[in-house]
Order: structure tokens, then sequence, then C-alpha cells
């Protein structure tokens, strides 16, 4: 009976990790945006500076998500692990309930069925929607984390990389069923994310079970990721040469749909395998042993709990605001760039299919950061000891030489910098999470993240608007700019400031050195020897 309980549990834990990847699939809805901000700046009459405001409230509610740390720390306490109702479920079924609230107001103002807002009223129902993500992000990453403590990084590059794809995956649903009807995507918007994860919020739970294979299933599992990402890059870049036909846009969506469904070959092959394992691995651990490693076990969490510090603990650590400032330079240039491409290559002479072919790909570049960031940093944790800011230094420093290759304008200059950039900003949104939950434990990790991801919209505040924004102004005295020197100077700022980010995550790595080599590493011999 014992062993059966545990191959269940392990067997649960892949069906917890493979419902949070499908949650993750739907809640990147604010990536599409631009799908439906025409039809709402037309119908509500906004200008351009007005619709940018809307959008810049969008960009704060998605990552401001310190209530949905704290509903989840305190909705998880110790005893109440493997409950059907618990932290992750009580925080998914919030953000359903904000994304359903949000995306339903939106499309009542856009059809009529309520009078017209006004403009902080339509700011607070994009906020409302926008917040949805960071709870649909905290339940699913820390769950993540907790379930997998020896790859968190593998892990959480995983959900974080799934929700930078799920904007094109939304996308494609739109283009399939409701091509050219952006006022009925926002209806679906309302829908679709909500049903989700109120579908799939009982599957995602905590467990305390580990195996011999994790790593292994870990690695199909991005495997399949990958062929995701390559499967909707390939799909993009012929879409922009051709017109698909309808018929052509649902099948593509049917492979993608069947692409997304293929980890549950792996959940059942994990349950296989254990089938025929769990009898000859349990007979060689005798009693005597069983009891001495769960003693083991028991120390270590007990050590460990010790490095738990809750948000007010850690924001009086130098280690915080280290990584506060970093992320503010780097995820708050990359979101600047992003935010630009469109004008940048417009200013550089790029085609609209140029431009549009740029912006399309981010996606893609941004879920290959995340996930990579993520993979390669455990490996060498593992393989070579090296600790994760380290990382972080060395995206940091790259993106810097992203915006550089982009200031300077010359032939390709764009493709090859939106790429570094990409990559680089997405590899922070896997990099953070797992250094605070390593700093400062995973107690309050969603608390504390969450709170260090503020320094996302404060840097794109300070660079989009005070520096890209300032400076483009300037040079283009009111009719329009073209050459290298509309972005150059507010490029080589951001340049600048990302190797400033580089040069604070140099001094975290240092730091916190002692740290990785006496815990971190402990942590994940004791988990080899186990």
């Amino acid at each position: 009976m014992e062993r059966l309980n545990l191959k269940r549990k392990l067997g649960d834990k892949w069906i917890s990790t493979l419902a949070s990847i499908w949650i993750q699939c739907t809640s990147g809805s604010l990536y599409t945006f631009s799908i439906y901000s025409p039809i709402l700046k037309s119908t509500q009459r906004y200008d351009q500076s007005t619709l940018d405001t809307v959008s810049v409230f969008k960009d704060i509610g998605a990552n401001c998500g310190v209530l949905s740390g704290l509903l989840y720390t305190f909705a998880t306490p110790s005893n109440l692990r493997n409950a059907y109702f618990g932290g992750p479920c009580l925080v998914l079924a919030a953000g359903a309930i904000q994304c359903f609230v949000g995306y339903f107001l939106i499309w009542a103002s856009v059809v009529g069925l309520i009078p017209r807002p006004p403009v902080v009223g339509m700011c607070f129902f994009v906020l409302l929607a926008a917040h949805a993500q960071s709870f649909f992000n905290t339940a699913n990453v820390v769950t993540a984390v907790r379930n997998f403590p020896d790859y968190s990084g593998t892990a959480v590059g995983i959900m974080k990389g799934f929700v930078g794809l799920s904007g094109a995956i939304l996308i494609q649903f739109y283009e399939a069923i409701f091509h050219n009807k952006p006022t009925s995507y926002l209806l679906i918007l309302a829908v679709l994310p909500t049903i989700n994860p109120l579908l799939l919020m009982w599957f995602v739970r905590i467990y305390d079970t580990k195996e011999q294979e994790e790593k292994k299933l870990l690695n199909a599992i991005s495997c399949v990721a990958l062929l995701v990402a390559a499967y909707l890059m390939a799909v993009i870049i012929v879409d922009h040469l051709f017109t698909f036909q309808l018929l052509v846009r649902i099948a593509i969506f049917v492979v993608l749909l069947l692409l997304l469904s293929s980890p549950l070959c792996i959940v059942s092959s994990l349950r296989a395998s254990e089938k025929d394992s769990s009898v000859t691995h349990q007979s060689l651990i005798s009693e005597g042993q069983r009891f001495d490693q769960e003693m083991e076990v028991h120390d270590t969490r007990d050590s460990l709990e010790e490095d738990n510090l809750n948000l007010l603990q850690a924001m009086g650590s130098v280690n915080f605001w280290i990584l506060f400032f970093a992320m503010a330079c780097g995820m708050g240039s990359g979101l600047a760039t992003v935010n630009n491409l469109g004008q940048i290559g417009e200013s550089l002479g790029y085609s609209n299919f140029e431009t549009n072919t740029l912006v399309s790909l981010w996606s893609i570049w941004n879920f290959l950061g995340r996930f990579g960031a993520g993979y390669v940093s455990d490996h060498f944790l593992y393989v070579k000891g090296w600790a994760r800011p380290l990382f972080m230094v060395l995206t940091l420093s790259s993106m810097s030489v992203g915006h550089a290759v982009i200031a300077f304008g010359m032939p390709g200059a764009l493709y090859a910098g939106s790429i570094l950039v990409g990559v680089c900003y997405g590899s922070q949104w896997s990099l953070m999470p797992t250094i605070a939950s390593e700093i400062f434990g995973v107690r309050h990790m969603g608390t504390i993240f969450n709170a260090i991801t503020i320094a996302s919209p404060v840097g794109s505040y300070i660079f989009s608007v005070r520096v890209v924004g300032f400076i483009y102004d300037k040079e283009a005295w009111g009719s329009g700019c073209s050459g290298t020197h509309c972005f150059m100077l507010s490029f080589l700022i951001m340049a600048s400031a990302t190797l400033l980010g580089s040069l604070a995550a140099l001094a975290l790595f240092f730091h916190t050195k002692n740290f990785y080599n006496q815990v971190i590493l402990r942590r994940l011999l004791h988990s080899l020897r186990a």
C-alpha cells in the first residue's frame, strides 16, 4: 500500500506540473494588447497618448504581484501541503476572477453594453485584467520551485518560458477562430484564460516526493517546449511571407494543440517506469537506512527553514536592493526596446513587413532566454558549482552589447541586436525568481520575487519616457525622425545602464559566494546522496 501511495504521489506531482504548464499557455493575454488596442482606441475615442496611458496600466498590473505572493504564503501553511484547496488553488481562483471581470468590462465598454467609462475607469479595467497574470505566475512558479527544489532553475524556466510563448499561442487561436474580429477576441480573453485555470487548478498542488528520474523527465518537457517554440517561429515567419486560408490556420492551431498535449505521454511514461522500478528500488533500502535518510532530510529541512525571510526582512538586506537595481536596468531597458521596435525600424529604413516580423519574433527570443537561463544555470550549478548570480552578470553584460549594436544602426544591426536583447531580457525572468528563492528561501518566495518584479515597470518608465521618448522628441522636432541619430544616444544610455546592472549582479555574486558554496551546494550534494 505504501508503494502504491508513493507511485500515486509521484504521478500526481507530474500532473500538477502539466496543469501548471497548460495554465501558463493561456495566461499571457496582455502580450496580445496590439490585437485589440485599435478597436479600443476607436470605440472609446482615444488619441495615441491616451491609449499609451492605458497600456502603462497593463504593465503595472502584470508586474505588481505582491498581493498574489501574500495570498500564496497566507493560504499555504506547512500542514496544508497535498490539500485539494490550498495556496496554489486559491491564488489561481483569485487570478481567474480578476481576469474575467477585467476583460469582460473592457469588452462591455467596446460593444456598448455599458456606458463609455472615463479614462481612469478603463485604466482600472486593464490593470485588473493584467493583474491576474501575476496570480497565475505566482501559483505556478512557486509551486514548481517547491516541487522541484533541486532543479528550481529548470522548473522556473519551463513555467516562465510557456508564459512567454502564451502570447503567440493566443494569437494563433485568434487567427484560427476569430481572424479580424478583435471584439470577439476580447470576449474570449474574458472566458478562456478564466475557465482554463478554474478547470486545472485542482491539480496544482505541492508535493514533498523526490525521485531519481526528475531531471530526465524535466529535460523531456523542455524538449517539448523547444519544439513548440520552433513551430511557432516557423509559423510566424511563413505567415509574414504568405496569406494563410482559414482551413490552413485551423490546421496550424490543431497541430499546436497536439504539441501542447504531448507531455501527457511523458507523465504516462513516468507512471510506467515507476511501476517497473519501485519494487527493485525499495528492496535495496533496509529499514535502518530508511530511518537514517528520513532523519537526515528532516535535519536539512530544519536548517533550510532558518533561511526563509519574509518580505520586510528581505527588503532590509542589501541583496534585495542589488537584485532590484539589476532588474530595473535589465527588464526596464528590454521593455523600452520592444515598445519602440517599430519606430526604430522606421527610422532606420526598415519596411513594415520587416519590423512586424521583428515584433512577432520577440516572444520567441523572450522564451529562449526564459527557458535557457534556467536550464543552463541549473546545469552549471550542478556540474561546475557556478553560483546563479554569475549568469545574471553574463546576460546583463550581453544585453549591454545588444543595445550598443542597435545604437550604431549598421545593416542588420536591428535584427542581431533585438535577438540579443530579447534573449537576455527573457533570461532575467527565470534567473531572478530562482535566485530570490535560494537567497531568501521559498516560504515567502511569491511575495519577495513579485516585489522585485516592480523594478520592471519602474525601469520601463525611466527608459521609455525619460530616455527614449525625451531624446526622440528632441531629435524629431515634431516632424518625425530618420537615421541612426534618432535612437543612438538612447541606446548608448541603456547600454551603459545594463552594464551597471551587470556590475551590480557581479557584486551580488561575490556577496553570496560563500552562501552558494556552503548552503546550495550542500543541498545539491544531499539530493544526489538521497
